[in-house]
């Protein structure tokens, strides 16, 4: 059974969910600050945690950035901030996906679930420049060995680049293909974890010679 941890302070939201989750049946871990779910999370191991941003004491920016400094489960932030600058911290915070409140509880159910089960698709390994990246393992190593971190989520985009070997990916298509096929997104989420991948692939990230955008069109991958 998938295991799910919910931060959020508002007991009926929380409540909600955990209703809604438990009846889908998934085991719900729920906390009402950042310090207690991190506890939850450390005693819990869950899947996969939702977080909101506006927390007492710590907030939900600093929870998602502990947790992915711990582990690749995917963390989508639900918040009522839908500013480009908000979104963009939570995602380069760590966070997979970011939904805004008030959202469609079966929406969020479904972005839940595609999460859960997306993987990369396996084939042989590769090289990105000096990057070497296995998908039948799991593992993205440095020339000298030591191995590169990379989320889920930042796993499946670049695998998904290669897989296109060349192709012009559109921001739809990797947010359809990465993401999931029942997901709505915007576009943000794509630009910012090509940004944090371009800082584990790249010999200069402010100067991509690997992972190209496209001006208009979305992005490429070049070996």
């Amino acid at each position: 059974m998938e295991r799910i941890l919910i931060i959020e302070d508002d007991d009926r939201i929380r409540h909600a969910l955990r209703l809604m989750f438990e009846g889908e049946g998934f085991d719900v871990v729920s906390a009402s600050s950042a310090e207690q779910g991190l506890a939850e999370f450390e005693q819990q191991t869950p899947s996969l945690a939702i977080i909101d941003l506006m927390l007492p004491g710590a907030t939900g920016f600093e929870a998602c950035a502990a947790i992915r400094s711990r582990s690749d489960i995917p963390v989508i932030i639900v918040s009522a901030r839908d500013d480009t600058a908000d979104v963009v911290q939570g995602l380069e915070s760590g966070a997979d996906d970011y939904v805004t409140k008030p959202f469609i509880p079966r929406e969020l159910l479904a972005r839940v679930r595609a999460h859960l089960r997306r993987r990369p698709n396996t084939n042989a390994s590769f090289t990105v420049g000096a990057v070497r990246v296995s998908p039948d393992e799991g593992t993205v190593t440095a020339a000298d060995g030591t191995p590169i971190h990379l989320t889920a989520t930042e796993f499946r985009l670049i695998v998904e680049l290669h897989n296109a070997r060349g192709r012009v990916l559109s921001r739809e298509h990797l947010l359809e293909h990465v993401w999931g096929y029942d997901y709505f997104g915007d576009g943000r989420l794509v630009d910012v974890h090509v940004r944090r991948l371009r800082t584990k692939v790249e010999p200069d990230p402010a100067e991509p010679v690997h992972v190209i955008t496209v001006r208009g069109t979305g992005y490429k991958l070049i070996l």
